[in-house]
């Protein structure tokens, strides 16, 4: 059996597509487990990386701080969370959060939540709502006020019978 150590993990170089200021590195970890229920990501924040843009989902997600000190921007603030510091974050707009790392130092940080699909995340900073399903053709993200339509908008006529 596979047994992954999180203080031993290799990390890949950062993905160049993503902007500067959000370099967090994802090692395989939960994965090599083969976890179907649960996802359990492991990360490594540079000094002055972020995980994510603030965001909430509507399922809740939890955090372990590793190594290392991180910032976490909630709803009510942003404060400190340092090595064996636990974290959870509800499902919607009160788990909102955005991990950033303003040390000099490295910070491994795991991150658990569900692995159900369709899953959706809203970021409220720029107005914007994805949603990740198993068939990538049906993946979206796209701001909210673009979203508002009638229910049945472009549906065909009523049925007759």
């Amino acid at each position: 059996m596979s047994r992954p150590n999180a203080l031993d993990a290799q990390f890949p170089d950062p993905d160049p597509d993503d902007p500067e200021g959000y370099g967090a590195r994802e090692a395989p970890y939960g994965k090599q487990l083969g976890g179907e229920e649960l996802t359990v990501r492991l990360y490594m924040l540079p000094p002055g990386q972020a995980l994510c843009p603030y965001h909430y989902e509507y399922v809740e997600e939890w955090l372990i701080v590793m190594t290392g000190e991180v910032q976490v921007r909630t709803p009510t603030g942003t404060q400190p969370a340092h090595a064996g510091d636990l974290l959870r974050f509800p499902k919607g707009p009160d788990g909102a959060h955005k991990v950033i790392n303003q040390s000099d130092e490295p910070a491994r940080i795991v991150m658990f939540s569900s692995n159900a699909t369709p899953a959706v995340a809203v970021y409220p900073d720029s107005d914007k709502v994805g949603v990740w399903t198993d068939n990538g053709q049906d993946e979206f993200m796209f701001r909210r006020p673009d979203a508002k339509v009638a229910y049945f908008d472009g549906e065909l006529e009523a049925p007759t019978g």
